[in-house]
Order: structure tokens, then sequence, then C-alpha cells
């Protein structure tokens, strides 16, 4: 039996908020995004999963943690996501929301970048980025603590399927969608703010490129929902959207043109026919036929653990240049 339901990957075009006080609009254009997709398609589908992108709260506009702590960084959960939960209840749909800035009294002089499913009972899960963008992004990492009390790569196992979410520049890192798709995940969210020239367009598109790549070696469904914001609203960076789904072949189901400005896709997504997939197939499963025994690369040593915080820019590039300097010497 089928329980194919729509899936829609939202991208939004705002201008870079410089204090928490312009997240309530923000959110508020967002749930009119939810409410205007669910009620607009309606008489042809039920959309029930519904992503924003990255930084679709507030962009980090500032170079230094204590600047972010004070100007726009919140707690998560908050009000914000209360608005969500309820929009969510309302419609029985789930909603992944794109990333807020986080403060956490646990972490003190730490920075976040953090986004929750939310469903119709609530929040699912909390994830925060594994790999943020270095050297410019100073948020922490759970990796940055020797003794990080949550689990970093959470699954809800929902009535859609088991649903999970990395960000942005954590889908270059093959190691973190794998984790998660070990851990089960059948639906990969991808919240994004996907800059030009790395982008939708030829030569490089490695927003394509590597949506596709995670969703057919995992053989999982990929919704990806990137910023689509001209260059005006977060200089000197312009991201130019193409939000999509992949189906776990590889092969795009929806996408938005490419450009800036705010749009919504939406696709089919069939949990039962993949899971029919993953259990027939003998070829090209490549959950099934790895061989994790033969590889070494990730018992060495990587990126060395923030030594301290707060992060800082010039902290993150000597971290760099000493992981650079171990591979160098591994080439010698």
């Amino acid at each position: 039996m089928s329980n194919t339901f729509y899936a829609a990957a939202c991208q939004t075009d705002f201008p870079a908020a410089s204090t928490r006080q312009e997240i309530p609009v923000r959110v508020q254009r967002m749930c009119e995004m939810v409410e205007q997709t669910i009620t607009g398609y309606e008489p042809f589908f039920d959309v029930r999963l519904l992503a924003f992108p990255e930084f679709a709260h507030t962009v980090p506009a500032y170079t230094t943690v204590d600047e972010l702590r004070k100007h726009l960084a919140v707690p998560v959960p908050n009000e914000h996501t209360d608005v969500y939960e309820r929009l969510a209840r309302q419609y029985g749909c789930y909603i992944q929301t794109g990333s807020f800035l986080e403060c956490d009294a646990e972490f003190p002089d730490v920075v976040f970048n953090t986004t929750v499913l939310i469903g119709p009972d609530g929040i699912l899960s909390k994830y925060r980025k594994v790999n943020p963008w270095i050297p410019w992004e100073v948020h922490a990492s759970p990796h940055d603590f020797d003794d990080y009390p949550l689990d970093p790569f959470p699954v809800a196992d929902t009535e859609l399927g088991k649903i999970a979410v990395a960000t942005c520049y954590d889908w270059l890192f093959p190691e973190t969608i794998r984790e998660l798709s070990f851990r089960g995940a059948e639906i990969m969210v991808r919240i994004s703010a996907y800059m030009d020239p790395w982008g939708t367009a030829e030569p490089m598109n490695w927003w394509s490129l590597v949506n596709r790549t995670r969703a057919l070696e995992n053989t999982a469904y990929v919704v990806a929902a990137n910023q689509g914001a001209a260059m005006n609203n977060y200089p000197p960076f312009s991201w130019p959207g193409g939000s999509m789904i992949v189906d776990f072949d590889g092969r795009i189901l929806a996408q938005a043109d490419p450009g800036p400005g705010e749009k919504v896709v939406v696709a089919p997504l069939d949990v039962q026919s993949m899971r029919a997939e993953r259990s027939r197939r003998r070829g090209h499963d490549m959950r099934a036929h790895l061989r994790p025994e033969l590889y070494t690369y990730l018992s060495q040593p990587g990126l060395p653990r923030a030594a301290s915080h707060p992060i800082s820019i010039d902290s993150l590039n000597s971290r760099i240049e000493s992981a650079k300097d171990r591979l160098e010497g591994e080439d010698e």
C-alpha cells in the first residue's frame, strides 16, 4: 500500500537582519508560505512536509560570537518555534524550520546554527550544524566538545517516514549524510544558504551534483531548500535558489528555476516504494555493499576541536592550518 505524500522545498529572499527583533516578520511570512502551499495545492494533493533554508530567520551578519550573541542569537525552542508548532498542529504537517543562530545557557560563549523539525505533536528533533562553513562561520559544532551531551545526528520516526536534516556545508561531507542514513533516515532534508559560484550554474553546479549524489548513494529522498537571495541582501554573496526535490535514484523530481526570489516547488514522495527498493536490490545498494573494515581515514586526526571559546576567525584559521599541515605531512 502506497503512502505517497508531497513535500515542498521553500526558498526565501529576506534582507539581512541586524537584530533579533526582525525575526517575527520572517516567521510570519514563512507561516503564510506554509498555509498558501498547503491550501493552494489541496485540490490536487496533500503537502505534508515543508522545508525552509538555512539562515531564513537571521544570517550571521556579524563576525564575532559576542556580536552574534548580543544581536541575533536566541534560545531554541522559543516563541517562534511555538508559532510553527501551532501551524503544524492545525494542518497536520511537518515543518523543517530555517536555521536559528542559537544561544544555550549550557554552552556560554558559543553560538550554534540550529534547525528543528516540528510536527503535529511538537518538536521532533533539533539539529546543530556539524560542519560550519569555516573560517567565516564562527558557530560551534557538536564536534567542538569532548562531552557533548546531545545526539548530534537525530532521526525522527514519523508517520511520513524517518526524517533527518543536515545543513548546507554538511552535505559536502559524505560522512555526515552517511551517518544519518545508517541511523535509518529515509527522507534527508537539506536546509541551505548555498551561494554563487558553487550553486546551480555550470560549470560548477555543486548544488545539484551533491544533492543527487547523496540521494543515490544512500537510496533516500532529498528535500533541499536553498536561499534565493540577491547580492544586495547579503553582500558579497548572492544565493541562487534552485531548491529541489530528488528521489532515491538521484532523479530530480522538481526544481525551482535558478535565480533569486521567493519560490516553492513540490513533488511526491513514496516512502513505501523506496523501502521496497531498498529491500529487493542486490545491485547498487551502496549501504549494504559498504566495506567499513577496509577504511582507516576516519581514525586519523582531522580538524582539531576548539581549544577554547568563543571561536574566532583567527582561531579557525589556526585550526585549519594545523589540519592542512598534517595532511601535507602524510603526502610526503
